[in-house]
């Protein structure tokens, strides 16, 4: 099974040894396969059987590279991993309610190692960076990439430089990044301008460049597609509801239903639906105008993860949307905290930009895109312990933190509270 590097505007190739991110001619590059040659039936009973409990010694199939033969046929031995992947999907009736939506699933990518999605992605691009000899790590963030590259970086021994944009970092991101001991610099700007100038750092110095314009990146993050179909007996939903910042998720999951497909995996692929912040909506923008311009907006949404005003990721995004026949819908950062609320409520939890998913999914319900009996899947990108600051605020809107005195009265009166709550 051959791989390259492919650009989809020009068809020009590259080999994958070059790690580049862009083509010539300026477009963001994919990584393609042959299709395998193994039948797809034996391919799925082949990954089923690699499928081993975290406590598995020397697994030569860890995490993600259970499907390494749709990865990276020639992938790094031993493979770089944290045992990334593999995340349940959820179903709760008070979650169905609340979308409206009778059979409704939520694919919990939060409970990958370092809390987010960003590590199926880490453990390819990482371990290809490794094995060619670079020697330090680099990315733009608005905290979930640093956090993961940073756990990657500690794993695999190489220095990781982050650049993020100042005050603009949720607390519960900053710390893992800095514990696992990357180099944060602020910049005064946004994640945009921090991409930017990340971009051409790369280019100047021998430095691996990890974010997701990176297309090794993309194709550990279209993992999570593969389990979504697996986890349905190799059928797929009739939608896939996910968060849209940079665009780099809706593309890889875009590319793997396309591979599926083609591959025999399955006979047709999900509709996907792309979920942005009102407050930095520019791919939901651009879809109003039919995609025939691409807008930029200066971002601000209390879902730190998705704000982003110029997506690297758009033309990838725009194949995924329309070979899907899907949509770009936007919902308000209130619409954002209520579905948060319903998520935390039962007992799942996620942090702000992962409940923008569900509140699409609300939103697509309720404009009559989304039939009540078709199967949904919304998927949860990140923990809800990254964003603590947004939790601690739902707190006090709640009113259900207090401080009392050590009495045994007024404790009483307060579960008394509690209990009416209840009922």
């Amino acid at each position: 099974m051959g791989s390259r590097l492919q650009c989809p505007r020009c068809s020009s190739t590259f080999p994958l040894e070059s790690f580049r991110s862009t083509c010539t001619c300026g477009s963001l590059l994919d990584v393609r396969h042959d299709p395998p040659p193994v039948p797809a039936q034996k391919l799925a009973e082949i990954f089923g059987a690699r499928l081993r409990p975290p406590s598995a010694a020397n697994d030569p199939f860890p995490g993600v590279w259970r499907f390494r033969e749709l990865i990276l046929p020639e992938a790094p031995d031993p493979a770089l991993s944290l045992r990334e992947g593999n995340t349940p999907l959820f179903r709760h009736p008070a979650i169905s309610h609340f979308a409206g939506v009778e059979e409704l699933w939520l694919k919990h990518e939060g409970m990958n190692p370092t809390g987010s999605f960003k590590d199926r992605g880490m453990t390819v691009a990482v371990g290809v960076a490794r094995r060619l000899g670079y020697r330090a790590l680099l990315c733009a963030s608005t905290g979930n990439t640093a956090a993961s590259l940073a756990a990657y970086g500690a794993l695999g021994g190489l220095p990781v430089l982050v650049l993020a944009p100042q005050g603009k970092v949720a607390l519960g991101k900053m710390i893992q990044t800095l514990a696992f001991g990357a180099f944060i610099v602020e910049i005064t700007g946004d994640f945009d301008e921090a991409l930017r100038l990340a971009m051409r750092l790369a280019d100047d110095h021998r430095i691996a460049l990890l974010n997701s314009v990176n297309p090794f990146r993309i194709e550990g993050q279209k993992t999570a597609a593969f389990e979504i179909a697996e986890g349905f007996g190799w059928d797929v939903p009739d939608w896939v509801v996910l968060p849209a910042g940079n665009l780099g998720n809706i593309s890889a999951y875009g590319k793997a239903f396309e591979e599926l497909q083609s591959w025999g995996f399955t006979k047709r692929m999900p509709r996907l639906a792309a979920i942005q912040a009102e407050g930095a909506n520019p791919f939901y923008r651009s879809f109003q105008l039919g995609f025939a311009q691409r807008v930029e907006v200066k971002a601000e949404t209390i879902a730190t993860a998705i704000r982003i005003g110029s997506p690297a990721s758009f033309e990838r995004a725009v194949r995924a949307v329309r070979s899907s026949e899907g949509v770009v819908e936007q919902v308000t950062d209130v619409e954002i905290l209520e579905a948060k609320g319903a998520i935390d409520a039962c007992g799942l939890g996620c942090e702000p930009a992962s409940a923008a998913a569900l509140a699409g999914v609300r939103k697509l319900r309720s404009r009559g895109i989304i039939g009540p009996k078709q199967r949904v899947v919304a998927v949860l990108t990140g923990n809800l312990l990254k964003d603590p600051d947004a939790v601690l605020r739902r707190a006090q809107d709640l009113d259900n933190r207090t401080t009392l005195p050590a009495s045994e009265v007024d404790l009483r009166k307060l579960v008394e509270r509690v209990l009416q709550r209840e009922r």
